[in-house]
């Protein structure tokens, strides 16, 4: 045998280890390229991220401030309490149309005081800087407090939806002169008023605590009252969804025959997770409604709806994290002589929790949001003006929701109820950030390691 020569590198044509060759930097070039395209579409993710969140924000903190009228108000007895027993009961034989001259006089008397010249003669046209409220809202503070008759005393009066829009930048003068409610010389007067500190701006405490008002009276209107309606629905769901979903989770992975039944009914479980929520709505109006002769536009009503659409979004994921446990868990479990019941409550269940937990926090922010179920019991179109007498009161009372509220405000005519409904928007978010973090705590202390 003759001995070979072995070629070197350079005769066929490859060069060292240590450089890439054209194929590697080919494969190393679409690397970076898929790096890129990813980190392009976190950043546009981010960038529209921003921009919804910088929207809402814009656009719906104005709904947390309103503007304030400072209007020293005299009360006279002779025409609110005849009878002069300061008897709140017998005072409220008076009306609001009792109380609204002494607004509209005052602002005359405020006005001269004031060395403020007006070219309205009538203190009713005066009166149009004031909310159509002004009028209940002293008469209520005075039969809270029956002392204040016969004093002169002042009260911070909610301007009118247009003057308060004045002072947002919502209303300017060109829409002023073409409107019918008020004109150039009413924005003369609150200007004048506003230089000497009677009209301000203030942080509105009763947005956030008030009930809904009329379409007439926009800067009174609140989601106090929809915000309990929100929290009851959400205990109806918390109380059914929760332990039904985990119960049939459990029942299903860890306890039922693998037959063409439980077949059926998980192939029926992952339909319902596809359904499109309105046939919910029309479920719960027909069967808890026109069956069951539930109260309609009840929070009991729209949480057996909500239960219904948030069982699926609850199974599913519960069945996922019981599978992901080892089933050496389970193995070991049974080898030192725990029983199926302690084996799947003792081991399997407390360290599938966290993932248990994470399709509950998910499947009630996605019924927190919810509106289109609540439009066929009945829960849009009822003005919520009050609150409960009680805690079973809030759960049969008609009422209505967060997201139904909103939904309600975005259809009116006047501005200032969009504004709200931005407002509205950040106040969900906020408690539906609020729901979450506590189901995150609550995920974080259930969490185990193995």
């Amino acid at each position: 045998m003759s001995d070979t020569t072995v070629p070197v590198a350079s005769q066929v044509g490859h060069r060292s280890l240590l450089e890439p060759d054209a194929l590697l930097k080919k494969r190393r070039r679409k690397e970076s390229w898929f790096k890129m395209l990813g980190l392009g579409a976190v950043m546009t993710g981010l960038f529209f991220l921003v921009v919804l969140i910088a929207s809402i924000v814009y656009n719906g903190i104005p709904a947390f401030t309103q503007t304030y009228v400072t209007v020293p108000v005299t009360l006279p007895a002779d025409k609110l309490d005849k009878t002069g027993n300061r008897n709140a009961s017998e005072m409220r034989k008076v009306s609001t149309f009792g109380y609204r001259p002494l607004i509209e006089q005052a602002l005359i008397d405020t006005l001269a005081d004031q060395g403020i010249s007006s070219p309205f003669e009538d203190g009713g046209d005066l009166a149009d800087l004031l909310s159509d409220g002004a009028a209940a809202d002293v008469r209520e503070r005075v039969l809270r407090n029956t002392d204040l008759v016969g004093k002169t005393v002042e009260f911070d009066l909610l301007a009118s939806s247009r003057i308060d829009g004045y002072y947002k930048g919502r209303v300017d003068r060109v829409s002023v002169e073409r409107g019918m409610v008020l004109t150039p010389a009413h924005l003369d007067v609150a200007d004048a008023l506003h230089e000497r500190g009677l009209i301000e701006r203030r942080f509105n405490l009763e947005f956030i605590t008030g009930a809904d008002a009329s379409d007439n009276r926009p800067e009174q209107a609140g989601v106090g009252v929809s915000l309990l309606g929100s929290l009851f629905m959400i205990l109806v769901v918390v109380a059914l969804a929760v332990p039904i979903g985990v119960a049939a989770a459990v029942y299903l992975e860890e306890f039922a025959p693998q037959n063409r039944f439980t077949d059926l009914i998980e192939v029926n479980i992952s339909n319902l997770a596809a359904v499109p929520s309105i046939v919910f709505g029309i479920l719960g109006l027909a069967a808890f409604i026109q069956f069951a002769n539930l109260p309609q536009s009840a929070p009991l009503v729209g949480g057996l709806v909500l239960t219904l659409m948030s069982l699926p979004q609850i199974i599913i994921p519960a069945r996922a994290a019981l599978k992901a446990v080892p089933p050496s868990i389970r193995q070991a479990a049974l080898g030192i002589g725990a029983s199926r019941n302690q084996m799947v409550f003792q081991h399997v269940l407390p360290l599938a929790m966290p993932g248990i937990l994470t399709g509950v926090i998910i499947s009630l922010a996605q019924a927190l949001g919810e509106t289109a179920p609540l439009l066929l019991i009945g829960m849009v179109g009822y003005i919520a003006s009050n609150y409960p007498e009680g805690f079973l009161d809030g759960f049969v009372s008609p009422n209505s929701a967060l997201p139904a509220q909103i939904y309600e405000w975005s259809k009116r005519a006047d501005p200032a109820f969009y504004e709200r409904a931005w407002g509205g928007i950040i106040v969900l978010l906020v408690f539906m950030l609020a729901v979450n973090i506590l189901a995150v705590v609550l995920r974080r202390r259930f969490e185990r390691r193995w």
